[in-house]
């Protein structure tokens, strides 16, 4: 197991260089000028020169990747260009409250996708399966922004239960573990959680109805074994994969998350990366992704480790 975790984690380094990497090279690769959002239109040229000196733009591509990989290895990610602030911690406070969001909608999305594929997998091709196969294609279908609007429409203006936008009591983004702050994540948990429900219920679905079509099943059932013991024994095969899905879709709300947070003003990474992509703002737009990447890594690298621990021959492969 030792082994295992020391290679995983050997194997992770050149992956997160290669993310920086990437990363940098596809910011620098947008049209446009960093600078035009804090220049006035007739900047004089000594102007437009010292900004760029300051933010380092004066420098090589090269140059400038070296500098940002070395500042962000010592916890600096640069100055915003349009706020004059720190970008880790715009980016911490943002990744805070994304990360909230998207473990809730991540929970809600795992356990009703995998009652759905759990029913669907042991009632295959009945009323049932196809009723619960329905609602798993319908998530993944509906356009979640649109599924958004249509929840505030229903649970704010038209029922006043719950408030429509924000993270807080009258716009405020300081997070609190009350009943004031935590109504404000129901809509967005929920709008969130119903792609990956769709997703972990057609995988569980597979999984289930392939486990009960193999030659142990049916010798545990003559063995004598209970309708409980071979559930457990099918939610310990199907437990792995299912991880792994519900890890990848984690790590894709914390990235992807963009047009629900825009449409619940809720002030995430997704509506923080809105801001900087429209204000040209790059070190912001950097910071975010690089902090948003390398969570996906290290979450890889958790669910490899939590499946491995659960399936050892996983390690032994």
């Amino acid at each position: 197991m030792l082994g295992f975790l020391l290679r995983r984690l050997l194997y992770t380094m050149p992956i997160m260089f290669g993310v920086a990497l990437v990363c940098f090279a596809l910011v620098h690769l947008a049209p446009g000028d960093p600078l035009v959002s804090v220049l006035p239109p007739d900047a004089s040229s000594e102007l437009q020169a010292q900004m760029r000196q300051l933010y380092g733009f004066d420098r090589s591509l090269p140059e400038q990747f070296a500098s940002w990989i070395w500042r962000a290895l010592q916890g600096d990610l640069g100055t915003s260009i349009a706020t004059s602030r720190p970008v880790a911690g715009e980016v911490l406070k943002a990744v805070g409250n994304t990360l909230r969001l998207a473990v809730l909608a991540t929970l809600i999305g795992f356990v009703l996708g995998s009652l759905f594929g759990f029913v669907a997998g042991y009632f295959q091709n009945s009323w049932i399966d196809k009723a619960a196969s329905a609602t798993a294609v319908l998530g993944v279908s509906v356009p979640h922004y649109w599924l958004g609007m249509v929840l505030v429409i229903i649970f704010s203006s038209l029922l006043m239960w719950l408030p429509p936008s924000g993270a807080g009591p009258g716009g405020s983004d300081l997070w609190k573990w009350d009943w004031a702050h935590i109504q404000h994540m129901v809509l967005p948990a929920l709008t969130m959680s119903v792609i990956p429900m769709g997703i972990i219920a057609r995988t569980v679905r597979a999984l289930v109805a392939e486990i009960l079509a193999q030659e142990f099943v049916v010798g545990l059932r003559a063995k004598g074994l209970t309708d409980l013991g071979v559930f457990l024994h099918v939610v310990k095969n199907a437990a792995p994969t299912a991880l792994a899905v519900m890890g990848l879709q984690l790590g894709y709300l914390l990235g992807g998350s963009i047009l629900i947070e825009t449409v619940f003003a809720w002030p995430g990474t997704g509506f923080l990366l809105n801001s900087a992509i429209f204000q040209r703002d790059l070190p912001l737009l950097q910071g975010t992704i690089l902090v948003l990447a390398m969570f996906f890594v290290v979450l890889n690298l958790l669910v490899d480790v939590l499946q491995t621990l659960l399936d050892p021959r996983i390690a032994r492969a």
